[in-house]
């Protein structure tokens, strides 16, 4: 049972990539409010792993107006519907031109759940042989790094890398003990 009642839901803006709506709502005290909810759909992260480096994207994030190392990531807008391994596979090559002989799915973590409704699936990727990468026209001018773990923790740790996703998937798999 919800804590929450949506009385009613209106789209306020949308595009290929995401659709925002604004609910009026009750809580159960009776209190009326609005929340305003980002729909996406949900994504995929790779962390490459080749020996003691970690191979990354460097790209223009327009929304924070400079360039954000990440690992590679992305959705599939027109196959909404694609498995999270063949996302990830998908996403992988197309912006590094590598194959993995090996993608271990880690975890599904929420994205920001404050405003938005989507997921994403972080895998591993090692056993990795190299092919042409094909990045997509909103990926102009992204290039790709290789970087010594040790290095790519040194980089979180100043602030160099800020996308909070990247982190995570990190984090998670430092954890569980994959790096």
């Amino acid at each position: 049972m919800s804590e929450i009642k949506q009385l009613s839901s209106s789209v306020v803006y949308q595009n290929k990539w995401m659709t925002v709506h604004e609910d009026q709502i009750q809580r159960e005290s009776g209190t009326k409010g609005i929340y305003g909810i980002v729909d996406k759909p949900d994504f995929a992260i790779i962390i490459p792993i080749i020996e003691d480096s970690l191979i990354l994207v460097d790209q223009y994030r327009y929304p924070l107006q400079r360039r954000s190392l990440e690992f590679p990531q992305g959705a599939s807008e027109d196959n909404p519907d694609i498995s999270p391994e063949a996302l990830a596979t998908m996403e992988l090559k197309e912006e590094t031109g590598l194959i993995a002989g090996s993608m271990q799915h880690i975890s599904k973590q929420a994205l920001a759940v404050g405003f938005c409704t989507q997921y994403y699936n972080i895998f591993v990727a090692t056993d990795l042989k190299a092919e042409e990468a094909a990045p997509e026209a909103e990926e102009e001018g992204l290039t790709v790094l290789k970087v010594k773990i040790t290095d790519f923790e040194q980089m979180i740790l100043r602030g160099d890398i800020v996308d909070a996703t990247t982190c995570n998937a990190f984090g998670l798999a430092k954890l569980r003990g994959l790096i």
